[in-house]
């Protein structure tokens, strides 16, 4: 299988040695995406709500850039530095995949680059 490197302007661009997403087979990887903004640049702190909806929209950049939509994605994790922003997370999360939402996991990681909050990450299916 080829494995083809997928990437946009659309989203934060790499900040280390690794791809914003790959295509492989029937299947598109997401590389973890922070909640920057980016009609600013600026990375979201201090709203998890607003980060996770940047973070989702850069996920969401990623997919379209290998062809597909955030209804073809069937597998999330998210990262959160602390679970109590799990409850406002989730429901904005909720937006982005009202019918039919992807397996997710969740989990509480010591820290983030570049003092992020959360992180999203998805696997999405042709």
């Amino acid at each position: 299988m080829n494995k083809q490197i997928i990437a946009t302007q659309q989203a934060p661009g790499a900040i280390g040695p690794y791809s914003q997403g790959i295509a492989i087979g029937n299947l598109v990887f997401t590389s973890g995406q922070l909640p920057i903004d980016m009609r600013t640049g600026e990375l979201e702190t201090a709203d998890i709500a607003l980060a996770t909806r940047h973070a989702l929209e850069n996920v969401r950049a990623v997919v379209q850039a290998a062809g597909l939509d955030l209804a073809q994605v069937v597998k999330t994790t998210v990262f959160l530095t602390d679970l109590a922003d799990f409850a406002a997370m989730n429901q904005t999360y909720a937006d982005f995949f009202a019918q039919e939402p992807p397996a997710r996991s969740c989990v509480q990681v010591a820290a983030l680059p570049k003092g992020a909050r959360i992180e999203i990450e998805a696997v999405a299916a042709k």
